[in-house]
């Protein structure tokens, strides 16, 4: 396994490198790869992957890339920890119908906060990006400017400024033709899909509002072992900081306010909302909430209440509620989306698993050369959350227009070193400062 040691240097040094890295750190691998792939045919029959973050999701990401389509090809990996790539890769050569597709050799496997440089470098055609969001706009960045098309892992930013990042990106991915999809996968998922035509179509009418909600018990957690860096236990133990998760309303919450985005056709025009820390409160939880409930205001007055939790011990409901004037429609209950209106409707059809048709698409799209770039919808789901985390941990109303043109918030640490990093403070509504 080549191993490439991080170098001190932060997010804003990655973006400032990034030309570089496209012109210089391609070249050594790219005229090499551009010479195979000219004697390639032009619809890609045998599509090369590289991944970019080998944790569970990004492993299992693969794995749905390559049973999707025929003719895929995983060739390359990269990851901070040289122990995740390996037990990746014994999982993907172990699985049934993934493993023999499976490439990857030590000269393409590659650690450190720049491995995603490497596999960029490596002759692939699509890159799967599943570390933590956090790291998302950097890798999302360097993948377009290296002409890559990219699957990439909701959320895709943690903060304002991440967001601009990947809006610029999508709109060079544009210019590129490259396609781009999200795994925000109930935009792919065959229930979600027949209640929105119905939706668009009039079946509820104009929505007037709506609720959407993630509630749901505890997750993992690493606790900080003997001779572990802060920084090391803070990448591991990812989902409790902010600067590499979002919280939970943004890493995980996304999937639903996507939904509302979705359905309504707009983002907000401002939120104001609340959250705590009640239940995870051992500094093994890092310093995010355990809960939130935002309201978000739309176009025309339309609001919809955000509610999101992670406590252990409490009912779980996951979904969407949208209220028309003609009638609603519940995405609460799956298996049993319904439309209740003088047209009344229940998904009652196949539904093949939304997490390889998402792959599936993206493959479609890329050998038929039709242009699909979902960038620019899932960032804006994105920021939706950050700003319901801004306005819960400050206890100020949000405006879009401010946190898009003007926050200047960026989570990330200085340096991007394995070492001392400090926990921030948990955040305290009219004590945290507006940023």
């Amino acid at each position: 396994m080549t191993h490439f040691d991080s170098s001190k240097v932060n997010r804003r040094d990655f973006l400032a490198a990034s030309t570089g890295f496209s012109a210089a750190v391609l070249a050594a691998g790219a005229s090499a790869a551009s010479k195979k792939k000219e004697t390639r045919p032009k619809n890609l029959d045998l599509i090369k992957v590289g991944l970019v973050g080998a944790g569970g999701r990004g492993t299992g990401a693969a794995i749905d890339c390559i049973v999707s389509s025929p003719n895929i090809e995983l060739v390359a990996v990269g990851d901070l920890f040289k122990d995740r790539i390996e037990g990746s890769l014994k999982r993907l050569r172990e699985h049934k119908e993934a493993g023999k597709a499976v490439k990857v050799t030590p000269d393409t496997t590659f650690t450190g906060f720049d491995a995603y440089k490497h596999v960029l470098a490596c002759d692939i055609d699509l890159v799967i990006l599943a570390t933590p969001p956090g790291f998302r706009p950097t890798h999302f960045d360097a993948a377009i400017k290296a002409g890559k098309h990219v699957f990439m892992e909701k959320p895709v930013a943690v903060d304002p400024v991440g967001v601009r990042v990947m809006l610029a990106a999508s709109q060079l991915a544009d210019e590129k033709k490259l396609c781009v999809v999200a795994g925000t996968q109930r935009r792919h998922q065959q229930s979600y899909l027949e209640m929105m035509k119905r939706i668009e179509d009039g079946a509820i009418g104009e929505i007037v509002g709506g609720q959407c909600y993630w509630n749901q018990g505890g997750l993992w957690v690493v606790e900080q072992k003997p001779g572990m860096s802060d920084m090391e236990w803070q990448c591991r133990n990812w989902l409790y900081f902010a600067w590499l998760s979002g919280d939970h309303i943004v890493e995980q919450h996304v999937h639903n306010i996507d939904v509302v985005n979705w359905a309504i056709g707009a983002h907000p025009v401002s939120a104001v909302g609340m959250g705590g820390r009640q239940a995870r409160v051992e500094p093994k939880y890092g310093h995010i909430y355990d809960h939130f409930t935002i309201e978000y205001e739309y176009p025309g007055g339309v609001r919809v209440t955000s509610m999101c939790r992670q406590m252990a011990g409490c009912s779980n409901r996951i979904g969407e509620h949208l209220v028309g004037t003609r009638g609603v429609a519940d995405f609460l209950e799956p298996g049993k989306r319904t439309i209740t209106a003088r047209r009344s409707y229940k998904f009652e059809g196949d539904e093949p698993n939304p997490y390889v048709t998402e792959h599936a698409d993206l493959i479609d799209a890329i050998r038929s050369g039709r242009h699909i770039n979902e960038a620019r919808r899932v960032t804006e789901s994105t920021m939706t959350a950050i700003m319901g985390r801004i306005s819960a941990y400050t206890g100020r109303q949000i405006s879009w227009d401010w946190v898009m043109n003007k926050s200047q918030l960026d989570l990330s640490p200085k340096k991007l070193e394995f070492g001392a990093l400090e926990v921030p403070p948990v955040p305290v509504p009219g004590q945290t400062q507006l940023v």
